[in-house]
Formats: C-alpha cells, sequence, structure tokens
C-alpha cells in the first residue's frame, strides 16, 4: 500500500458504452467493480466516479450507487465523484445520500460536485445553465448545512433548507470538492470546498495562487489531479489500440459544451490530432514516476492522481493491462522516491 505521506493513485470511471463497441451494460458495471476490487489489492488508493444524463452512450447516470457498491467491496480505497452535477439534484439528497456513504465506508466517501455545462441535462431537469454559479453554491451551502445537524434555515438564490434538521449526521462529514477547469470555478474551490478536482495540471497553481488569495491554509488545501495520459511499456504501441476510443471521448466531450471559452477546440480529427494538441500524453513507467514525482513535489497539496481505467468501448481486459503495469512500476516508484 501507499505511504500516508505519498499522494494516493487512483481509477477514474464513467461507463460509457458507444454503440460502435456496444457492450451488456450490467457485465460491464460487474466487471468494472471486480476490477475496482482487484486494483485495490495492486496498491490503488482511490476510485473516481462520473456522471451525466440521457446520453446517447449510457454514461452513468448513478454514480452514488455505484459508489455504494463498490464500498461494500472495498476496505481500504477512497471512494469519490467526479463529479457530480449539483445543479441536477436536490441538495438534502446528496447530503443525506453522502452521509449514508460516509456511514458505509468507514468515511472513504469523499463528494465531488461541479457546474455541469450540457444544455440538454439542464433543460431536461428544468434548470437553466447560466444560472449554475448560483445552483452550485446554494447546493454547497445546503449540503454544508445538513451536514451539521443543526436545524438552522438556509435561504439562497436557487435552493433553500427548511428550518429543520437533517438526520442522521455523519460522524465525519465528507469532504466536498468542486471539479473547475477555468479559472473562476478553481477560485470558486478555493473560497468553497475542501479541495479542487483539476483536469490539467497546469490548473495546481491556480488553485494555489487562489488559496493564498482568500486567506486559506496551503497545508490543509488538496489537490486532486485527473491525469490524461496512456500510461504502459510501450505507449505507442497502446495508442494505436486505444487512439479512437480517445477520439470518441473528447469529440462527445466538445460537442457536449465541456470546453467553453475562447480556447473551445474543434473536434478532433484524428488520434494523432488529440496527441498533436497534448489532449492526451503517452509515457512509460519512468516518465510518469518523474512526472508524477516532479508534481507532488512541486505542489504537496496534491493528495490523489487519478486515471481512466479505460477509454469509451474499451475492453476491460485492455484496461486492466494499464492497471496492472501502473501498479507495478509507478506507484511503488512513486511511493518510495515520496514517501520512502
Amino acid at each position: 500500500m501507499q505511504s500516508s505521506s505519498s499522494p494516493t493513485l487512483g481509477l477514474w470511471y464513467d461507463f460509457r458504452n458507444p454503440a460502435q463497441w456496444r457492450k451488456n451494460v450490467g457485465s460491464m458495471y460487474r466487471e468494472s467493480i471486480d476490477q475496482v476490487v482487484w486494483a485495490e489489492e495492486l496498491g490503488f488508493g482511490s476510485v473516481w466516479l462520473s456522471e451525466h444524463h440521457f446520453a446517447d452512450d449510457d454514461y452513468a447516470s448513478s454514480p452514488l450507487t455505484i459508489a455504494a457498491a463498490i464500498g461494500s467491496r472495498t476496505e481500504n480505497m477512497r471512494i469519490g465523484t467526479n463529479i457530480i452535477v449539483a445543479a441536477l439534484h436536490e441538495p438534502v439528497r446528496i447530503a443525506e445520500d453522502a452521509t449514508a456513504l460516509s456511514f458505509l465506508t468507514d468515511n472513504r466517501f469523499e463528494l465531488g460536485v461541479g457546474l455541469g455545462y450540457h444544455e440538454r441535462e439542464f433543460e431536461a431537469f428544468g434548470r437553466r445553465v447560466k444560472q449554475r454559479p448560483s445552483l452550485l453554491e446554494d447546493a454547497i451551502a445546503v449540503i454544508r448545512q445538513a451536514w451539521t445537524g443543526s436545524g438552522e434555515p438556509f435561504e439562497g438564490k436557487r435552493f433553500s433548507l427548511p428550518p429543520m434538521a437533517v438526520t442522521p449526521v455523519p460522524d465525519v462529514p465528507p469532504r466536498l470538492l468542486i471539479g473547475a477547469q477555468s479559472p473562476v470555478g478553481i477560485d470558486r474551490a478555493a473560497r468553497l470546498a475542501d479541495g479542487v478536482i483539476t483536469l490539467s495540471n497546469d490548473h495546481c497553481q491556480l488553485y494555489v495562487d487562489a488559496v493564498q488569495r482568500h486567506g486559506g491554509n496551503l497545508d490543509e488545501s488538496r489537490i486532486y489531479a485527473s491525469q490524461w495520459a496512456i500510461v504502459a511499456d510501450d505507449p505507442e504501441r497502446v495508442w494505436a489500440e486505444v487512439g479512437e476510443h480517445a477520439l470518441y471521448q473528447l469529440n462527445s466531450y466538445i460537442e457536449w459544451g465541456s470546453f467553453e471559452g475562447p480556447d473551445r477546440p474543434e473536434p478532433f480529427a484524428d488520434p494523432q490530432a488529440v496527441l498533436d494538441a497534448g489532449a492526451y500524453r503517452l509515457m512509460d513507467a519512468s516518465m510518469a514516476v518523474d512526472d508524477l514525482v516532479s508534481l507532488a513535489t512541486t505542489f504537496p497539496q496534491i493528495r490523489d492522481f487519478h486515471y481512466w481505467a479505460q477509454l469509451p468501448g474499451e475492453s476491460i481486459e485492455s484496461g486492466s493491462a494499464r492497471i496492472e503495469y501502473i501498479a507495478n512500476n509507478v506507484i511503488p516508484a512513486v511511493t518510495a522516491k515520496l514517501g520512502g
């Protein structure tokens, strides 16, 4: 297992099932959870679950249920959401479900929330995309208040909490994290959350600067760094096998509106264009170890690095090969260099 002074390495799941690589959904869920249990035995310290709705590729819509299933079969692994789209939910229910997960996992659950961006989801749930900031901030306030059990009311722009206690109260409130990829979102995480979930390593410095700007404690600040990389003994060979899956993944995010602002990319033409843009990186173990150790040394706020377990439509077996390679060649070296 990893040293407590070394960041955990984790796996990230979205359970996508694109038409061109269609699988039985139930089998995929069960095999993926089996994979998570196996990965914990290999030394992985976290698992992260994403959420979307009404997706043609069956993108996971119920990550908290999946989190409970994983929690029942693991012992030490931390379980988190990357992310729950808070605006689409009743925040009291999020607070209650997170409390239940905290009890069931002996305080191993971490709640990651974010703005969301897919307009179709907001319309279906009767929400307005332009109200995302206030929906998220009100949701966080309600969740925090619910976990206190105080019975104090809350009245926000979008959500409210009546003057009654939400029960039961967690023994230890789950860490509340915000996933963000813009300077405004990262500032919000520094202001309101217990940590940030980043989509680019370039955002670590933005978060540290924001924490200092708001007078926060850098020793208590937390970064959970999502990694967009293929780590393998021969990453170019593996990319030749999985590049089309990564191309599908990124182009669907672009289509849904994940990348906002003037730097929003055009859809990638082919897998090589993905690499040329730096959207995915190819690494062997030595490169990955150097990269992770450098990042964790520069930013001791990083508590976790996590990789996609498998790309949309990729087989469990293909993803497992990379998981085993990381477990054997990356985790021990990172632990030895940072905490050994």
